[in-house]
């Protein structure tokens, strides 16, 4: 038998080992909790740094955004209109390399295309509605300058002609407004002509415009020298806006000098004024409408709409001229160059269809007649020292004896 005493015994050490097995469970446990609990203040503290840093791109995401819509897309719809104007870039510098700021840019890249197309639509649609407009106009002014040129042809009134023929130019102004408008719009010139006398074109741009008689030409062509046919109206619209610009920025006291020349490549016809000049960015500007190397937008015209380097852009890029513009004149203002092509010139016999009563006549034509007349004929001097042309008679076979006087026996 067991004895009470080892039983006693036998039990303490069962309870104590139970006791220390619980003590370590409870002793792990509570390791166990202060270690999860370590873990959660780590992820709440995390989350917080976490939560502050979405607070943060929240915050530059919504600037951001705001930055768009208040400047840069204003600043882009600017610029469509105005090339030199500048977007400003992001908020932060930062954004502007990373994925935001590239989903920025893309939106600047799609508004402004969109823009550039809307722009283009209406500008469409104006170009179509000025077309109709100014064709019921022309067809009216012309109507109109036929009436006059008949009620000159049917009275011989002095002062009713000189009221008629007054009429008739600032008709023939109201024409050349309406026809640059419908020029720049896309429609034709409006005029089918025959070939004819380059001068008579110049001349013809000359007569539209009010100050004409301040325009001196000087035409240093071959006689004869013509225009093909459908070069002939492009060319007297271009002269007549350059004579415009250079009668409308000079001082009325002043002339504006043309001069007709041949060049390797073709005619040149140069116009100098003695305006104000332009500066270097006007003269860009209007090199760069006057060369139609691009399109040019009704919106770009300025308002009031300047319609003339418009249409001289337009129809040397129509009919292969060329309109220079980057030199200044010698007389202090503006010097601008028309180059007529080869391909565009043509010959008129100036015996069967001569240029018009009121053209310059040519100086190299009064050059070579002075030189056929000095191939001819020279001149002779007589006994009292005055000259005397040489006479074209054949000489006589026997010279006749001089009289006793001295003088010669036959002048001719």
């Amino acid at each position: 038998m067991i004895e009470i005493p080892e039983l006693a015994a036998a039990g303490l050490a069962a309870g104590t080992l139970s006791a220390l097995v619980l003590g370590g469970g409870l002793l792990r446990a509570r390791r166990t909790g202060a270690r999860r609990a370590a873990e959660i203040e780590t992820l709440r503290t995390h989350l917080a740094v976490a939560r502050e840093e979405a607070d943060r791109t929240a915050g530059a995401c919504t600037a951001e955004a705001a930055h768009l819509a208040e400047h840069r897309l204003p600043a882009t719809a600017t610029r469509a209109v105005h090339p030199h104007v500048r977007v400003p870039g992001p908020l932060r510098p930062e954004v502007a390399t990373g994925e935001l700021g590239t989903a920025l840019d893309s939106i600047l890249t799609g508004v402004g295309t969109a823009l550039d197309q809307e722009r283009k639509r209406v500008d469409a649609a104006a170009r179509a509605v000025m077309r109709g407009a100014t064709r019921e106009v022309q067809a009216g002014l012309y109507r109109l300058q036929d009436d006059l040129r008949a009620l000159q042809q049917r009275y011989d009134d002095p002062e009713l002609a000189r009221t008629l023929y007054a009429l008739d130019h600032e008709n023939e102004q109201s024409l050349r407004r309406a026809q640059v408008a419908s020029v720049v719009c896309g429609a034709w010139v409006g005029l089918a002509r025959e070939d004819s006398h380059l001068v008579d074109a110049v001349t013809g741009g000359q007569s539209r415009l009010v100050g004409y008689e301040r325009v001196e030409i000087g035409n240093h062509l071959e006689d004869g020298t013509a225009l093909v046919s459908h070069a002939v109206e492009p060319v007297a619209i271009i002269v007549a806006e350059l004579l415009d610009n250079a009668l409308r920025h000079s001082s009325s006291d002043t002339r504006v000098m043309v001069h007709l020349e041949r060049a390797h490549h073709g005619v040149t016809v140069t116009v100098d004024d003695a305006g104000v000049g332009m500066g270097s960015d006007e003269r860009a500007y209007a090199q760069r409408m006057a060369a139609g190397s691009e399109p040019i937008l009704l919106s770009e015209l300025g308002d009031p709409p300047r319609m003339g380097l418009a249409a001289i852009g337009q129809l040397t890029r129509q009919f292969d001229l060329s309109v220079d513009l980057s030199s200044p004149s010698p007389y202090g203002g503006v010097r601008a160059v028309l180059l007529i092509k080869s391909h565009l010139l043509s010959r008129i016999d100036p015996v069967e269809q001569p240029p018009a009563a009121s053209a310059p006549r040519s100086t190299r034509g009064a050059a070579e007649a002075a030189a056929q007349e000095r191939s001819g004929r020279h001149l002779l001097t007589d006994l009292h020292g005055l000259p005397v042309r040489q006479s074209r008679r054949p000489a006589p076979a026997a010279p006749a004896p001089a009289p006793a006087s001295g003088t010669p026996a036959d002048l001719p």
